[in-house]
């Protein structure tokens, strides 16, 4: 009988005492504790973070029962075991009682547990006599700190509140630079990496893991991983899919791998593995259970919609700060977009991880370009993509003239060239989910190429010209003769649009 897949389940005990699969990471934890005392690591949202801390709870506690054929089970001394303190700050009331008052229950509630009694009234006094007292009763403490970023994330459209959770917490957390005598391991866990300025100033000891290869894998399956673990569960994927062996293994890898944080290792959503495995079904699990509706209006207020090919420092990877939000450390780090490759300049190639992400991202961008409900982007894209397999250009026409229709007339008109360069180029990047699509906005090269399995549509645009233009620079920059070889009939389709009416005004078409 196959184990229970944990979907949305995050914690070590539950897992193992209810029989669910359990994906073995104890030897990267291992090594970990093994290297070092005091650790950060950012990761996107349902990455493995929380159970990740939920395990290493359990290897200090020497809940060895729970660890039987892991690789840790002898590799630890289990004779020896530590107080742990495990934060978890989505648990916390601070959106009742607001972050002071909620961290300050939240360590008596601790404190509670080893039969102490705190005297002290501020956080972070109280967190000081908490690490103290535990430490001399018990021994040198493991303070575990989860989603330490979840009040300041609830709080982005409300910065005077994000600015009173940042000094609360900067007060906070400045009690462990002091406490190394009573603490034996830290891992700090987060969404975002917050610049250390506002959060972190005063922890200089503070290792971050989020780029180090040591964590390329801590959390996230791997190819190996996926094989071994989620083998029995294939045969009812491949019999529902009607997929063979090779074909399910390429469309998950296609579907939910791609992330990767050292450019060298690539991991898979386990959300997103998970679910499907429940499922057996290949749909947008991870992005559906938190849709980033912020992003796509980040992006739009600063003009910003081809993001697939960014390139950044190191630096600027890290560079979340929560006043003037930059769109690349803000992507990278919530999971939109991963690290694909790293120059010898040291510049970071990012790009969306897979098509789960890309494909909802590219609907979300596409919504919000065109006024329109997200849910109502995909029916209009996937129409668009018929018409183009039934040769039905009338059609094509329509479906962009209705894309355009919803946009204010006063946002087209102020940022006509840019409206119809950006949208253009989201609809047709978009179709390239369904069909072989290639859209450019460069000038100079072909504006789109749609591949049907019949035809090769090679498209022009032109802004407040004519259709006749468009036409006549796919024939005299001789575009059709790249695919010359190709026996599939060329047809040449120039497009125009009229700033005036705010859409299509004119179109024209012929066959190579």
């Amino acid at each position: 009988m196959l184990q229970k897949l944990p979907v949305g389940i995050q914690t070590f005990e539950e897992i193992i005492g209810k029989d669910y699969l359990y994906i073995d990471k104890t030897e990267a934890i291992h090594r970990l504790i093994a290297s070092g005392k005091y650790y950060f690591l950012s990761r996107p949202r349902r990455f493995g973070k929380s159970l990740t801390l939920s395990t290493l709870n359990a290897i200090f506690s020497g809940k060895r029962d729970l660890f039987k054929g892991l690789w840790i089970e002898n590799q630890w001394d289990w004779g020896k075991t530590h107080p742990v303190i495990h934060l978890q700050l989505s648990k916390l009331d601070y959106q009742g009682v607001g972050l002071e008052v909620a961290l300050q229950q939240g360590l008596h509630a601790v404190a509670n547990h080893y039969q102490l009694t705190l005297h002290n009234t501020t956080a972070k006094s109280l967190f000081a006599e908490l690490l103290e007292s535990i430490a001399k009763q018990y021994g040198t403490a493991v303070l575990l700190i989860d989603e330490y970023d979840k009040p300041l994330i609830d709080y982005l459209d409300d910065i005077p509140q994000v600015k009173a959770n940042q000094q609360v917490m900067k007060s906070f957390y400045s009690v462990i630079k002091d406490s190394d005598p009573y603490l034996e391991f830290l891992l700090i866990t987060g969404v975002s990496k917050f610049n250390k300025v506002s959060i972190f100033s005063d922890l200089n000891n503070l290792y971050d893991l989020t780029l180090d290869h040591k964590a390329a894998t801590l959390v996230g399956y791997t190819q190996t991983e996926l094989e071994h673990y989620f083998a029995p569960y294939f045969p009812a994927a491949e019999q529902r899919l009607k997929l063979s062996r090779e074909e399910l293994l390429a469309t998950l890898r296609r579907w939910y791998n791609g992330y990767s944080w050292d450019t060298e290792n690539f991991v898979y959503n386990p959300y997103s593995i998970l679910s499907f495995f429940s499922a057996n079904a290949f749909r947008n699990f991870w992005f559906e259970s938190g849709t980033p509706t912020f992003l796509p209006k980040l992006m739009r207020r600063d003009g910003v919609y081809q993001v697939n090919e960014m390139e950044v420092d190191e630096l600027a990877l890290g560079n979340y700060d929560i006043e003037r939000l930059q769109l690349a450390p803000v992507l990278f780090q919530t999971g939109y977009l991963t690290l694909k490759s790293r120059d010898e300049y040291g510049l970071y190639h990012l790009d969306y991880p897979n098509r789960e992400v890309q494909a909802s991202m590219s609907m979300y961008l596409l919504a919000e370009w065109a006024h329109e409900e997200p849910a109502n982007t995909t029916p209009l894209v996937v129409k668009l993509h018929k018409s183009f397999l039934n040769n039905d250009l009338p059609t094509v026409i329509d479906i962009i003239k209705s894309i355009f229709k919803k946009i204010p007339s006063q946002i087209f008109i102020k940022e006509a060239e840019a409206y119809y360069h950006s949208l253009i180029y989201l609809v047709f990047f978009y179709l390239g989910q369904y069909t072989e699509a290639e859209v450019n906005d460069n000038t100079g090269r072909i504006d789109c190429v749609v591949k049907t399995p019949t035809h090769i549509y090679i498209i022009e645009f032109k802004l407040n010209k004519s259709a006749k233009a468009a036409l006549k620079q796919i024939k005299d920059k001789d575009y059709a003769g790249a695919y010359q070889t190709d026996p599939r009939p060329k047809v040449l389709l120039g497009i125009n649009f009229s700033s005036k009416i705010k859409t299509v005004d004119d179109w024209i078409t012929e066959t190579a």
